[in-house]
């Protein structure tokens, strides 16, 4: 049995905890799983924590801070991650949404779009939320993991856009037909010698495939780029997530596919985050 204390105490006692254990930011984290344990929003912890945990609370809290301390992710122990205004169901299975791909997000939205074809969907964040923000848009969501596909379909119902999205099993292009004025991805781009590096909560928690291609972390940028003119209306877009090392290799594959208007787009760290690209309405000769 856990000794009785109060939310304060526990709170405290979780943090130093996290922090003997490597957790960055172990406060906001204490703090946020003890709000999920006690089934409250965080903005009220501040007003049970001179309160007894109930049992049954402390309980759940201690399991919680016990799997955080081995760096499983937050997001994991919630089941969802924020992304745009919009909370998205997240699991080991899918890449978990991040602040850095809100950039390729605002690039997106910075013409009018009606068909988007999105290249590794995951959670469904991208897709969706261009959905969302475009009411009159469609769009496919396209990962070779079937897990994925389900977790996204779940993410496009608890968002409404099911009646204007698709989601399909596929490796990259090949069960797509038809055209699109926009094509996203975040697709994997670190490279395998990299991915040491990565936190723990990266690197143990979520799906390998998602992270690298196991080579130099440019392979689905070549694959991406030969493919998608035959797949872009003339004038359409393409919009592709990058390290920050990696936008001149991948503004080189797009113009080597005949590409034209590429740009470099720097995330709000002021980092490369995104190339974009756009297919010529002729054909250059």
């Amino acid at each position: 049995m856990i000794a009785a204390l109060t939310a304060a105490q526990a709170m405290v006692a979780a943090t130093a905890r996290l922090r003997a254990a490597g957790v960055p930011d172990p406060a906001r984290d204490a703090r946020v799983l003890l709000a999920h344990a006690a089934r409250i929003e965080a903005s009220r912890v501040t007003l049970i924590a001179p309160e007894e945990l109930p049992v049954d609370i402390a309980e759940r809290y201690d399991q919680l801070i016990s799997l955080r301390a081995i760096r499983v992710p937050v997001s994991h122990l919630l089941g969802e991650r924020e992304f745009y205004g919009r909370r998205y169901q997240v699991s080991r299975d899918v890449l978990d949404p991040r602040p850095e791909t809100e950039a390729l997000i605002e690039a997106a939205l910075s013409e009018p779009f009606d068909h988007v074809l999105d290249l590794g969907v995951g959670s469904g964040c991208i897709l969706i939320t261009l959905l969302a923000e475009r009411a009159s848009a469609s769009g496919v969501g396209v990962d070779l993991s079937e897990v994925a596909c389900l977790q996204a379909s779940a993410n496009v119902v608890q968002h409404q856009v099911q009646a204007r999205a698709e989601i399909r099993q596929s490796d990259w292009f090949a069960n797509i037909e038809g055209q699109f004025d926009l094509i996203v991805s975040n697709p994997p781009y670190i490279a395998a010698e990299e991915m040491s590096a990565l936190s723990p909560e990266v690197r143990e928690h979520e799906p390998r495939m998602a992270l690298t291609d196991e080579g130099d972390g440019l392979d689905a940028y070549r694959r991406i780029a030969a493919s998608a003119p035959d797949f872009l209306i003339p004038g359409g877009r393409i919009l592709v997530e990058i390290g920050p090392t990696q936008g001149a290799y991948v503004s080189a594959l797009f113009d080597a596919a005949g590409l034209s208007d590429i740009r470099v787009i720097p995330d709000l760290d002021g980092r490369d985050r995104v190339v974009g690209a756009r297919l010529p309405l002729t054909k250059r000769n």
